[in-house]
């Protein structure tokens, strides 16, 4: 299951969906101050197009999405059902709308 909060999950797990393989990273920024995660160090560099979270704050999403990024909300599911969805485009895309609006959101 998804983690629900992009800057404080301990680890990504990052999947090709080219080459159907995947890894894990740990969050290289875990531990800064809240909404000011620093995007590109908490990925250690990985380039990705697409980021699956169960939240997101929206200071993270416009930092994204400057990246040319998109964040979609998980289901339930296991990850690689939430792929399939992904590819289906039947995941919700994050917005400003929907974000996460304080750090006890529940989602």
């Amino acid at each position: 299951m998804a983690y629900n909060h992009f800057g404080s999950t301990p680890f990504f797990l990052i999947y090709d969906l080219e080459n159907e393989r995947s890894k894990i990273i740990e969050n290289k920024d875990l531990h800064h101050a809240h909404g000011m995660c620093q995007l590109l160090k908490a990925l250690g560099g990985e380039k990705v197009d697409v980021i699956l979270v169960g939240g997101i704050g929206s200071g993270a999403l416009m930092k994204l999405s400057n990246q040319g990024i998109k964040a979609y909300k998980v289901t339930d599911n296991t990850v690689l059902e939430n792929i399939s969805m992904l590819k289906s485009k039947k995941l919700m895309e994050f917005s400003i709308n929907n974000s996460c609006n304080h750090h006890e959101c529940n989602h």
